[in-house]
């Protein structure tokens, strides 16, 4: 008689998920496979929709729209595909230049009472910050080539990801094809409670920040430079857990500074309340979910960061969560 052999298949499959999940923070294809969970979500929500409403060929039509939709988006874009890049860098760079210039004439924004008690080795810090965002605005004048090849990969996984979600599983019962459809669905169950949830985190982010400079602020008397890219990085950064929260907080207080200590102050004052609210947001929507605490997610960012840089950055909360997924799966925690 003999034994299904499930254990090696499952450390097998197991093997294979890490040795896939490196290879792509290494061949740099991370957008790629955000963007086959998003479409294998989006296809089976679809199919979902279909069967409730008893559509005909709900399995053909999904994929096509997730397919499709994108694709005319896409085609939308690169008509203006230039002036579009090229607008969007050239604001960010002048943004953080804006900002650097605003680290250097800290001294001149703050009363003169108050500048008297800055320390001397302040001017260090002051140029270092300077330098480091000087840097970064040079940096993205050579991102348009990337970010395009990011969106291709993006587009690549959304169309693998939305027929993965339409075909049926097939039936074989190999030991090996059963554990690795168990390896996806915790991962695609991860993507859902950890980048999901994320998600609508950065929108709640966003529109609180979009709400305070281009409401609030002007109501005030007070008008921030850069609001729109200002308002657009606060939602790309609150994608990144914690860490992503501290540079928004940082960016925006100093276009704050750039206009008066008063308007700095009060930008990370509503800033702080807003993110303290967010973060009971994110311990109830994602900590709960997934059980990790925020001194777990900050290791993990600064491991992935450090490591892999920024796609370790992104990647690091999404493959914890599926590590935690396995780890519950197996009794161990």
């Amino acid at each position: 008689m003999s034994v299904t052999p499930t254990v090696p298949a499952r450390s097998a499959s197991l093997v294979l998920v890490g040795l896939l999940a490196l290879a792509l923070l290494y061949f740099s294809l991370l957008p790629g496979l955000l963007g086959a969970c998003l479409g294998f979500l989006i296809a089976k929500a679809l199919l979902r929709l279909g069967a409730r409403y008893c559509l005909p060929a709900a399995s053909t039509l999904a994929p096509a729209v997730v397919i499709v939709l994108p694709l005319l988006a896409l085609v939308l874009a690169l008509l203006n595909a230039k002036t579009l890049a090229l607008g969007a860098a050239g604001q960010y760079q002048a943004l953080l230049q804006f900002l650097a210039q605003t680290v250097l004439e800290i001294r001149k924004k703050v009363p003169p009472d108050w500048a008297q008690y800055l320390p001397e080795e302040l001017m260090a810090v002051q140029l270092w910050l300077a330098e480091l965002l000087k840097s970064k605005a040079s940096v993205i004048a050579g991102a348009g080539s990337q970010a395009l090849h990011g969106l291709l990969l993006v587009y690549v996984g959304l169309v693998v990801g939305a027929l993965m979600g339409a075909t049926p599983a097939s039936d074989s019962r190999a030991p090996l094809r059963l554990q690795m459809r168990t390896r996806g669905a915790h991962f695609i169950a991860a993507f859902a409670q950890v980048v999901v949830a994320q998600f609508w985190i950065a929108v709640f982010n966003a529109s609180c920040t979009a709400a305070l400079l281009l409401i609030v602020l002007p109501l005030a008397g007070a008008q921030l430079p850069y609001t729109g890219p200002l308002v657009v990085m606060t939602f790309v950064c609150g994608l990144i857990p914690i860490v992503g929260n501290l540079v928004c907080n940082a960016m925006l207080s100093l276009a704050g500074l750039s206009v008066s200590v008063g308007v700095g102050v009060a930008c990370l004052v509503f800033l702080v309340v807003i993110h303290k609210a967010e973060y009971a947001i994110n311990a109830r929507v994602l900590g709960k979910q997934t059980n990790t605490a925020a001194w777990e997610l900050l290791a993990v960012l600064f491991v992935g960061e450090a490591v892999f840089g920024l796609p370790g950055l992104v990647a690091a909360p999404l493959y914890y969560g599926y590590a935690k997924k396995e780890l519950q799966a197996s009794g161990w925690i």
